[in-house]
């Protein structure tokens, strides 16, 4: 009799169970509104939807009352005094073109637009060193990004064979007899053709030894991978030259992308009322109609802060526990654990400056130097790691901010959309555009932009990262010191420019090699 009330009352358990685990199951199902962000969630996004909150809260609030003044007056949009170098991208000591080449040169370019279009200046010369044919570089699909956009999407191919045909022979594809040297072809299998560990920053000499005799016994020689593979150093001035030619003369974006940059630094500059939209015709009417207002000036603003930079990076972004674990997947998946800095706290990144500056912590820093609720910003980024409530301090800042979507129609972006390199080409020809440009952390963006700016002459902050790190690591610090502290730190970082020192990319620094003393 005990062994039957036993057996009914574990039959009752299990059925209380099994009635309570149906309930569970059908539950989202009754109420999906309650669980629909999860249905997609991984660690890789759950972090972001605890954004945290402002960090540096003393000084936002601070920075909220500021006094607004006359943002056009201020002594910040004065264009740079004349620092007595001229742009300079011709050699009276050019090397002639020879009637022979020794062979087709192929590239494989990998990383962002930015080290993309680094690594074609580079390819240029080596194909000088090389007299060898160069093949209209290939650029790799960029494992985050996922883009697959190719230097005819990007760059005016018949612009940059123009401008350097009497320097290198340039082929936009290879003949018939070389039509199976191919990127899938290298993947499969070791090839004599291929220059697989050509190493970074090798010599003028590394080329002659290793590369040219491949393209004397093949007639075709292709490296991969291609970055970062030209020394800066002891190399001829003729192709030093070169190189300044490509970068700041050769490459030009593509019709459309200028177009609808121009597009929208016009309406930075001319903002439309209140009442008018952004027409998706834009683009097709008259460019020279400018208002009777005055234009305004604008800042664009680099945030470089996406999900791979803050993996890459070590540092703390406030997201709590969530986030360590998200990003800590995230660079053992795309960083393969060979993440910077690791072995350093937190606290020791920041006061060397080797974190990224937040959207909120660069919405304090121009505010420190000067700009009030009036500065026009444009936000040049793909995304934003955290999303727009990441952003909503920067907004909160700077009311008047602007990006690609708000100051452009989804017809004028539809053939950029979803295309991280044509995306960052829009930004980069805006960015050479902008009366400022300042990138919230150094980076290929930030390098590229610092050195076209400063061979044209114009105004971009560089963020003192160190002087900041280790302000923001100051919870007692007022406003008027931090101030002060940003004011004095970024005398010197406002365009001024500095001449290459060894080892520095031209690039970046793009005097004396690219210009002269005038």
């Amino acid at each position: 009799m005990m062994g039957f009330h036993y057996q009914s009352h574990c039959y009752q358990l299990l059925r209380r169970e099994a009635i309570l685990g149906l309930f569970l199951l059908l539950f989202p199902l009754l109420l999906p509104c309650l669980f629909t962000p999860f249905a997609h969630a991984s660690s890789s996004t759950f972090s972001e939807w605890n954004v945290p909150k402002p960090r540096h809260l003393s000084l936002l609030r601070s920075a909220l009352e500021r006094e607004s003044s006359n943002g056009e007056q201020s002594d910040l949009w004065a264009p740079l005094a004349d620092q007595g170098w001229r742009p300079f991208l011709e050699s009276a000591n050019a090397l002639s073109l020879p009637q022979k080449s020794e062979g087709y040169l192929q590239v494989f370019l990998d990383g962002g637009l930015n080290q993309q279009r680094m690594g074609i200046c580079d390819a240029v010369a080596v194909a000088k060193i090389l007299n060898a044919t160069l093949v209209v570089p290939h650029l790799e699909v960029n494992p985050v990004w996922q883009d697959s956009s190719s230097f005819m999407d990007i760059f005016d191919v018949d612009h940059f064979i123009n401008v350097l045909k009497d320097d290198v022979s340039i082929v936009k594809e290879l003949p018939d007899e070389f039509s199976w040297s191919t990127r899938e072809y290298y993947a499969t299998a070791t090839r004599a053709t291929r220059i697989k560990r050509a190493p970074v920053h090798a010599s003028v000499n590394w080329y002659l030894e290793y590369v040219l005799p491949v393209l004397q016994s093949y007639g075709i020689a292709a490296i991969s991978p291609f970055s970062h593979r030209l020394s800066f150093d002891n190399t001829p001035s003729e192709i030093q030259q070169l190189r300044c030619k490509v970068n700041f003369k050769a490459l030009v974006l593509v019709q459309h992308i200028r177009a609808l940059g121009d597009a929208i630094v016009h309406r930075l500059r001319y903002p439309p009322g209140e009442s008018e939209a952004v027409g998706s015709n834009y683009l097709r009417e008259t460019t020279d109609h400018y208002d009777k207002q005055k234009p305004h000036k604008f800042v664009v603003v680099h945030l470089r802060f996406d999900k791979d930079m803050a993996a890459h990076s070590a540092c703390d972004f406030g997201g709590g526990k969530a986030e360590k674990l998200a990003l800590a997947k995230y660079r053992q998946t795309i960083w393969g654990g060979r993440v910077l800095n690791s072995q350093f706290t937190d606290e020791e990144l920041r006061s060397q400056g080797r974190c990224p500056l937040t959207p909120e912590e660069i919405g304090l820093l121009l505010a420190a130097l000067g700009f009030d609720n009036s500065t026009r910003l444009y936000l040049a980024s793909h995304k934003v790691y955290g999303g727009e409530a990441r952003i909503s301090t920067l907004r909160e800042l700077f009311p008047l901010m602007e990006s690609k979507k708000s100051v452009s129609s989804s017809e004028e972006r539809v053939r950029i959309k979803g295309k991280a390199s044509l995306l960052a080409a829009v930004d980069y020809y805006i960015g050479m555009h902008s009366d400022i440009f300042v990138s919230a952390s150094p980076g290929n963006m930030h390098n590229a932009l610092v050195g076209h700016r400063t061979f044209e002459n114009k105004k971009t902050i560089r963020p003192n990262m160190a002087l900041l790190g280790q302000l923001f690591l100051n919870k007692n610090i007022t406003w008027s010191e931090f101030r002060q502290a940003v004011a004095e730190g970024h005398q010197n970082r406002l365009g001024q420019l500095r001449l290459r020192k060894p080892k520095q990319s031209l690039y970046t620094y793009p005097a004396p090699d690219c210009m002269c003393r005038a």
